[in-house]
Order: structure tokens, then sequence, then C-alpha cells
């Protein structure tokens, strides 16, 4: 069976451990590296985290390298109220905070991979864009060497998620966005909550992981706790949306997602849109599209490919993280 050479950059909350989760029970993916970047918590508590979960799933195979702890030009921004002080609800073990990831700034690490594997990587990014920024700007013609960016982030049609016009990962480092929008990426594809917010894990779904998947679905629950109680006191809705778990979805069965072209750009210096996208739909600019826009989403498709992923994780029987 053929395998899709992978880079993952995330910065691990609930919603990147569940991406991650996804990932790592899909055989169709051969993951090169995770890099980690600032974002829904500091970068070294994402690094811990995600050292954590890729400890529960028994894949010490991948290399974990280290990026930007800040956006760009920008001070950091946590989510905390989202996630929980440490990014999944409570369930952060210190040791993971002592581990080291591997070495290698991860902005490099990439650079490298891509010289590597000439158009055969394509690259999820579940956070700030900033580690992929800085990448091109190290290296502008490795733009040319991606076979694919898929990317969390941003909204077209409906309010955002951190201020009334942004989705939080544009708005944490709309800089980092534009850098990659105008890099020159043959195949730029944004999942951003039109659609991720369609997507969620209702108690019904978690009721019947649990009966299908005792060990899972109860890890599931556990590390969605905050996430969940968040999501009803905001939408009045007892579930979450799996943001990041669809863009990885979106990697591995390209059909899950209805994406039209467009020009598109971002708002870096606003006072009241920061970060939100600006797409071009009426072509009004008469330039070609550098983006393709997620705009409908097979939300059958996508629980099956998430069920199946969870279905094929490594059988574990005790109760605990």
């Amino acid at each position: 069976m053929s395998t899709k050479k992978i880079w993952l950059d995330v910065d691990t909350g609930v919603d990147d451990a569940l991406g991650l989760l996804l990932a790592c029970g899909s055989p169709a993916f051969d993951i090169k590296a995770v890099s980690v970047t600032h974002g829904n918590v500091s970068l070294d508590q994402a690094a811990a985290n995600t050292l954590q979960v890729l400890d529960i799933v028994e894949r010490p195979d991948i290399p974990v390298y280290k990026g930007a702890s800040r956006p760009l030009v920008r001070a950091p921004l946590y989510e905390h109220a989202v996630h929980g002080k440490d990014g999944i609800s409570g369930m952060s073990e210190e040791r993971y905070l002592a581990q080291k990831p591997d070495a290698g700034y991860a902005p490099e690490r990439l650079i490298e991979m891509l010289h590597a594997y000439p158009h055969e990587l394509t690259l999820i990014f579940t956070g700030p864009l900033t580690n992929l920024a800085l990448a091109l700007q190290r290296d502008p013609a490795a733009a040319g060497l991606i076979n694919e960016v898929i990317f969390m982030g941003g909204v077209v049609h409906g309010p955002g998620n951190i201020t009334p016009a942004a989705e939080f990962n544009t708005y944490v480092d709309p800089e980092a966005v534009k850098v990659v929008l105008h890099s020159g990426i043959s195949r730029l594809t944004q999942v951003g909550l039109d659609v991720t917010k369609q997507v969620l894990l209702t108690e019904d779904r978690l009721q019947a992981f649990k009966h299908s998947y005792p060990f899972w679905g109860d890890w599931i629950e556990r590390v969605t706790t905050q996430y969940r109680e968040r999501y009803f006191t905001v939408n009045g809705v007892r579930a979450c949306a799996l943001h990041d778990p669809l863009a990885v979805a979106a990697a591995l069965t390209p059909e899950l997602l209805q994406t039209v072209p467009y020009y598109t750009d971002i708002e870096c210096r606003s006072s009241i849109s920061d970060g939100s996208l600006v797409v071009d739909e009426k072509n009004r600019l008469q330039k070609s599209p550098n983006a393709y826009i997620a705009l409908g989403v097979d939300l059958p498709l996508f629980f099956s490919l998430f069920e199946r992923a969870v279905a094929r994780l490594p059988e574990r029987k005790e109760n605990s993280s």
C-alpha cells in the first residue's frame, strides 16, 4: 500500500491531540516529523503535550522538533479558556515537560526535509503558521518543493472564534499567514470554521466511542472535558468542534472537502478585523487564485475515517494516560 509522506505542525491543545490520534491511526500516512509551535499554549507546554500523545499511541519513532515560541512580530497569545491551562484539560504529566524533543529547530529541519523529499511532502498545520513562514523566509525556493500545504485557520462566511471577524490561528500570527499566502506554494488548502464547526463531537458520538473502544473513548472524553464545557457555555450545544482533526483527515482523503480556488489575503493592520481572511469570491481584484478554500464537508466520511483510525490505535487496558 502506498503511503503519503506528511509533516505535521501542531500547538498541541485538545483538538491537535485528536488530530495526532487520527494521523497515527492512519496507515496511509508516513509521518516524517511533528513540529511544534506556540498557540493554544506555550511552545514548551505544546511540546510536552505532543510527546505525551505520541507516547500513548506508541509512536516514539516520530521525530518531534520545537519551533517558534512566538509569532513573527507580535506577542504570544494563548487559549487557556478553551484548552485548559495545560492545553489538554488538566491531563498533562510533568514527566513529559522534562523530556527533550529531537535536536534541531523546526523551520530548519523542515527545509532539510523538503530538499530531501522534493514534491513529496504534504504539510499539515493545525496551529499558527509561524514555523512555515520562518522556513519560507529562510529559503523562499522551498515553496516550490512542497507537494501541498493544508492549514486549519480562518473563516470566510460567519463570525470568528476569537474576535468577531477572525479565527484564532490566523489572528495569533496574521503576518505568518500573509507570508504563506504570497509564497507561491502550488497547492494551499485552507480548512476553516466554515467546515470545522460542522464537525461536532456530540455526546452521542462520544458515548458510542466509549462503547466500541473503551480506553480511547474514555481518553477522548477526558481530554475534551474543558473544551466541551467551554463550547456549551459559548454555543449552548453539548459538543465540541473537531477543527484540527478535519485538517488531518483532508490530507488523508481529499474528497472529504469541497474546495474552491480563490485569491486570498489577510488583514494585518486593522484595529477591528486583524487576522481576518479576505477571500475574493467575485474576483474583484482580477488576481489568480492562491488558495483552495474549504466550503463543504462530508460529515459521514469524516467520522468513518476518524473511527477507523481510533480502531487501529494500540489496544490499551489501563485507565490512565
